[in-house]
């Protein structure tokens, strides 16, 4: 089974599980495909992160994102006259290496290790296909090109790559995009390492240097995916794995620590108790995270000290059950896609890929078509600041997917795009399934909260879909909560998705409805 936020994409993951193909190389061909069909929400000039599990053996981390360009430091910025905070396009905001396809690299290696046969070549097949024929424009990328258009449009490439004569495409025309077709038939011909240490880095780099950016080809070269282990928590259901700093899987992790603490699952998954509880829990962990969370290199303290028993038990304690806390301003939205694969052995995928904001920095490579991402806008200006930048770090990352081992046997891949919004969808999606008998589209479609920004928001209200009964809305609202309602199905509060796996080896999938995905299964 295959669940993303694009119908082709799953459709790609499950043709490789047909032709024998393992969840791994599912996973990539899925990455592959939704790199083109979603280029308002990832691209191959972004990060990822991916969160393996191989029954018998412990999950495992690959952290694809890359660090800040030798040169970028403040002095840098200073010199350009940018000192109030890194701007979210253009060429200085094009200051982190692109660790996406590094991660694909190293994802097939593994892929190999447990006995994968499709060659790469085969995997990017479909992603080829499609920028190389053309696809179909969705909704939600004639929006956001819309959106977007007049902050991005004079950016090196921008326009002649996603307008159409000045304008965002219309929904359902055929959008092509040949430069990044070859690019990809290249990556597929040579491997991913061309990418960084060949012919086709040294384009890269030239063309980016071009347009202002502070990376250069030994920043590219440098560039390595890493592997980790994930952090993880002993929940009263099993055990729920993320992944590590500089992600902030932690926040999620925390938040359901603290709601296992308040055994939420005694209240109904739409009530007033239910939403409060779950957004002051968020409050807790992103208090952690604004103050703590950063590349590791730089971290003074070991996060898995914030999943003790006794820590959780604290942060639990610390939450009043009748009155909301002060809240500040959160990190804001950016452009993300999880993805989950599950293959008949119950070797399971959950991914994670982005470029941060809708369409990263705005730049578009002339020669191979790549659209850089805008991460390293995460970084602060102030050196005063935990997460300042500096040569060689790796920005916070909003990224997080997440995978749960049940006691009844259950396995659950799960995540969510959304900024501040990834781990309360993910947790939303989790109690509901762990905590109140849902199944994984039930979880996945019931009505969703958000506290904080995301996806093009500014507010940092209490955010419900308009499906909540209207009482929660005033109770949260007598609680203390500036609540703000949404549409009924709003993209505000992320696309998620889930897939389950049963003792018995039946897979059980939600995909958004909120999304342009399915759940592709056989």
């Amino acid at each position: 089974m295959a669940v993303t936020p694009h119908a082709l994409a799953s459709q790609s993951a499950l043709a490789v599980l047909r032709e024998g193909g393992n969840a791994i190389e599912g996973a990539i061909a899925a990455a592959a495909t939704i790199a083109v069909v979603y280029p308002h929400m990832n691209s191959i000039g972004g990060d990822s992160f991916w969160l393996l599990n191989v029954p018998g053996k412990a999950p495992g981390v690959i952290e694809a994102c890359g660090a800040a360009a030798a040169a970028a430091n403040l002095g840098w910025y200073h010199e350009r006259g940018i000192t109030d905070g890194i701007p979210f396009a253009g060429g200085p905001a094009a200051n982190t290496v692109a660790g996406t396809i590094a991660g694909w690299g190293t994802a097939f290696k593994l892929s190999r290790s447990i006995g994968g046969r499709l060659p790469l070549k085969r995997l990017l097949e479909d992603a080829i296909h499609y920028a190389e024929r053309g696809f179909p424009v969705t909704r939600g990328q004639s929006l956001a090109t819309a959106d977007k258009r007049m902050a991005l449009r004079d950016q090196p490439g921008f326009a002649n790559t996603f307008l159409t004569g000045g304008a965002a495409p219309e929904t359902g025309s055929l959008f092509v995009h040949k430069r990044l077709a070859a690019t990809l038939r290249r990556i597929a011909r040579t491997g991913t390492e061309d990418f960084y240490r060949g012919e086709l880095a040294r384009v890269i780099a030239r063309e980016l240097q071009r347009a202002g950016s502070p990376l250069t080809l030994a920043d590219l070269e440098r560039h390595r995916s890493v592997l980790r282990d994930p952090l993880s928590l002993a929940h009263s259901a099993g055990t729920v794995f993320n992944t590590p700093p500089p992600t902030q899987g932690l926040m999620s992790l925390v938040m359901l620590g603290i709601l296992d603490q308040l055994r939420v699952q005694q209240y109904a998954p739409t009530s007033a108790e239910y939403v409060h509880f779950a957004a002051e829990a968020i409050k807790q962990a992103f208090r952690i995270r604004d103050l703590q969370i950063t590349d590791p290199a730089w971290m003074k303290v070991d996060p898995r000290e914030f999943l003790r028993p006794q820590k959780l038990r604290e942060l639990a304690a610390s939450i009043d059950p009748r009155r909301a806390a002060p809240w500040g301003a959160g990190r804001g939205g950016g452009d993300t896609v999880w993805m989950g694969v599950v293959d008949g052995a119950g070797r399971a995928v959950s991914i994670i890929q982005s470029t941060y904001h809708e369409f990263g920095c705005g730049i578009v490579l002339g020669n191979t078509g790549i659209n850089w991402q805008n991460r390293g806008c995460a970084f602060s200006l102030d050196p005063a600041r935990i997460n300042v930048i500096a040569p060689g770090k790796k920005p916070f990352h909003t990224l997080n997917p997440a995978m749960a081992r049940l006691k009844d046997g259950r396995v659950i891949v799960y995540g969510s795009m959304g900024g501040d919004g990834q781990p309360q969808a993910q947790n939303a999606v989790f109690t509901r399934i762990v905590g109140h008998g849902m199944t994984a589209q039930e979880a996945v479609s019931a009505p969703r909260w958000l506290l904080g920004r995301t996806w093009g928001q500014t507010s940092d209200t209490l955010k419900l879909e308009s499906r909540f009964p209207l009482s929660v809305a005033e109770k949260l609202g007598s609680m203390g909560h500036e609540v703000e309602i949404l549409q009924a199905w709003d993209n505000t509060v992320g696309h998620a998705g889930a897939i389950l796996r049963h003792p018995n080896g039946v897979l059980e999938g939600g995909a958004d409805p909120r999304s342009d995905g399915v759940a592709a299964a056989f």
